[in-house]
């Protein structure tokens, strides 16, 4: 059958497309995110809905101008392009919709236990070299690994949330159980 025929599903989730790259929250909860995590999330949002998408209208608009659009490339791609931003924008307004904005630079009390935007310096109690490592507890938009930013739901956020320093705390990560100690705790804003 002709592509021109086939009507693509307009409710094609973002998990289908690659363009979801953050896990789902836990049912019933907010968006926790930073102050900075929430401005990109704004950023690009604003630069689809006033840079890109307008662009890529002006020539999807100037393919169709050239006749049959079966065969046109232009039009065909700026199509499923339109497609694919209109879904990050409908995925990006509903995590902005949800989003509760949460500055630990702000955070005034309770700064001796573990909550969302704590920086948490751990080390493995098995470790005698007694290295250590050091994760943000930030929303799931937020997290890079490589950056040693940890969602609030991950399994080590989890089990570190209320801690103290000085504890000890037990999770299960990929590679099976785990024991870590909290060794410092400190809120600051989350650069970007």
């Amino acid at each position: 059958m002709n592509k021109a025929f086939v009507r693509e599903s307009e409710d094609e989730s973002e998990d289908e497309t690659g363009l979801d790259p953050a896990p789902g929250l836990p049912p019933g909860t907010r968006n926790y995110i930073t102050p900075g995590g929430y401005a990109r999330i704004r950023d690009e949002l604003d630069h689809l809905l006033h840079t890109e998408r307008p662009t890529v209208v002006e020539t999807v608009q100037w393919a169709a101008s050239n006749g049959d659009r079966s065969e046109n490339g232009d039009y065909l791609y700026g199509k499923k392009r339109l497609r694919e931003i209109d879904r990050r924008v409908r995925f990006l307004t509903k995590r902005l919709d949800l989003a509760e904005v949460v500055d630990p630079a702000a955070r005034k009390e309770g700064t001796d236990q573990v909550f969302f935007g704590a920086t948490v310096t751990i080390r493995e109690v098995d470790d005698e070299a007694g290295e250590t490592q050091t994760y943000q507890i930030v929303g799931v938009d937020e997290t890079d690994f490589s950056r040693h930013r940890i969602s609030w739901i991950s399994p080590l956020a989890r089990a570190l949330l209320k801690a103290r320093e000085g504890d000890t705390v037990r999770f299960q990560s990929p590679l099976g159980w785990r024991e870590v100690e909290v060794v410092e705790i400190a809120y600051r804003a989350i650069e970007s």
